[in-house]
């Protein structure tokens, strides 16, 4: 078990420079297109609503919002019925991302998987999703 231990860890380093070079392409910085899927689905969550969603600490979310507002990718908003609340809101240019980015991740993922057939890929995905859960299970 081991040697799958190993071969994950090495996966895990190889995909996320690969995904890193990416979306520094866009001028992201790792995990922020995930902020930004979070938020192109459900625009004005809580730093803990997109947390919860993305299984990452709510700090986080408020250290990665923190650099985006600065480039101007988001903007923080007290929310209106609860002045206790920051939601986080896409600016355009967080919106316009939206196209190149998951552009980017779809090319990205092709050639990754490019030496897999379609049945192969469908075992991995599916085998990937059942070790997920058992290590959240875990957790």
């Amino acid at each position: 078990m081991a040697e799958f231990l190993d071969l994950h860890s090495k996966t895990t380093k190889a995909l996320r420079a690969l995904a890193e070079t990416a979306m520094r392409r866009h001028g992201l910085h790792q995990g922020q297109d995930h902020l930004l899927a979070a938020l192109w689905e459900r625009d004005g969550s809580t730093p803990g609503e997109i947390a919860a969603a993305l299984h990452v600490t709510t700090p986080t979310v408020v250290k990665m919002a923190t650099r985006m507002s600065a480039v101007g990718l988001l903007v923080r908003r007290r929310d209106e019925h609860d002045n206790r609340l920051v939601r986080l809101w896409l600016t355009d240019a967080g919106r316009a991302l939206r196209g190149p980015v998951e552009a980017e991740r779809r090319s990205l993922e092709e050639k990754i998987t490019a030496g897999l057939t379609e049945t192969e890929l469908r075992q991995l995905t599916t085998a990937l999703a059942k070790i997920y859960d058992s290590a959240r299970d875990l957790l």
